[in-house]
């Protein structure tokens, strides 16, 4: 008798630790991925991040055994896709693409999640250079003039940007604090619309993506006086950056990024950035992201890690300095 009931026991124990082990042990056993992928796009599609994000979405498909889906969610000023992504489970099946108005953000608009401690960095994917470009009738042809000649004229002189916390308009504060220039915000919105106004006179200046303005220089149309990368561009290696201008510390450059919810496993994180370095260095993908403007990049964790909390710390300064309080 008490061997049949030594052997119920054990057989109980058994049935109750298979119960038990899949919503434990399992959990963390189970292989990645399962399902597919969501790369989640807090902006409209089309754009240079829309374009990234789906170059992304190729690799995981052909590399795993689910698909990988961009979708656009935007509205917020990019918060509703980021938040979206914030609240998601945690286990590298939604992901956010995103730009530098993420670390901008963080001190421009009151949010429902923590820029810094609700997510994961996972890869910087690419680099957008800026540079300060002026109409050819503003008399200057180098940044020394153009800052005497803001500080001269009464109301200070205009510049264009592409809206309110975009890396148009921060890269224009910085150099407003850096520099003690007199430059004065004239908002549009988006990029199209500064360049009409810019090609046609109506507004004198601009911290301009570089891959909108190139042709623009090259024609003539508009006169660059300096570029806003930590480096000279190979494109333009006779334009000089502002740091080395007498500026150290001036540097901005639009970036686009992968990120995760906090608490992805860090075995998940490391598969994602393996699989997103490996394609942004394969030629058809850098000459892809080229096309665009932008500069191929690929990180690690550690590294992107590190420069996005630099960058929150830098906008937040630069916000405080321009008296820009956040808005709802």
């Amino acid at each position: 008798m008490q061997r049949i009931w030594a052997r119920a026991c054990a057989a109980l124990l058994l049935l109750l630790w298979a119960v038990a082990w899949p919503a434990t042990g399992a959990r963390t056993a189970e292989p990645y991925p399962n399902r597919p992928i969501e790369l989640v796009v807090p902006f409209v599609a089309g754009g240079t991040t829309d374009t990234v994000a789906r170059l992304i979405a190729q690799r995981l498909t052909d590399s795993w055994s689910f698909p990988a889906i961009v979708s656009n969610r935007p509205g917020g000023g990019s918060t509703i896709g980021t938040n979206l992504v914030a609240k998601a489970p945690p286990d590298g099946h939604t992901l956010l693409v995103t730009t530098i108005a993420f670390a901008i953000n963080a001190s421009l608009q009151k949010q429902p999640y923590d820029a810094v401690n609700d997510f994961v960095a996972i890869s910087e994917l690419a680099s957008i250079p800026l540079m300060l470009v002026v109409h050819p009738s503003l008399p200057v042809t180098n940044v020394k003039e153009f800052i005497e000649y803001s500080k001269a004229q009464p109301a200070g002189l205009d510049y264009a940007s592409s809206g309110p916390g975009t890396s148009t308009h921060l890269a224009a504060e910085m150099f407003n604090a850096m520099t003690g220039s007199k430059l004065v915000h004239v908002p549009f919105k988006g990029n199209a619309e500064v360049l009409n106004a810019l090609l046609g006179g109506h507004v004198k200046s601009h911290f301009a993506l570089t891959a909108s303005t190139l042709q623009h220089v090259r024609s003539g149309a508009l006169r660059p006086l300096a570029v806003t990368t930590e480096k000279r561009l190979p494109d333009l290696p006779d334009v000089p950056t502002i740091a080395e201008l007498g500026y150290p510390g001036y540097e901005i450059s639009s970036w686009q990024g992968v990120f995760a919810p906090a608490g992805t496993p860090k075995e998940i994180v490391g598969r994602l950035n393996q699989e997103i370095v490996a394609m942004l260095k394969t030629p058809e993908v850098q000459a892809r992201i080229v096309r665009e403007g932008a500069i191929p990049i690929g990180s690690s964790p550690e590294e992107f890690a590190a420069r996005f909390k630099n960058e929150v710390a830098k906008w937040a300064r630069v916000a405080k300095s321009a008296g820009l309080a956040p808005t709802q």
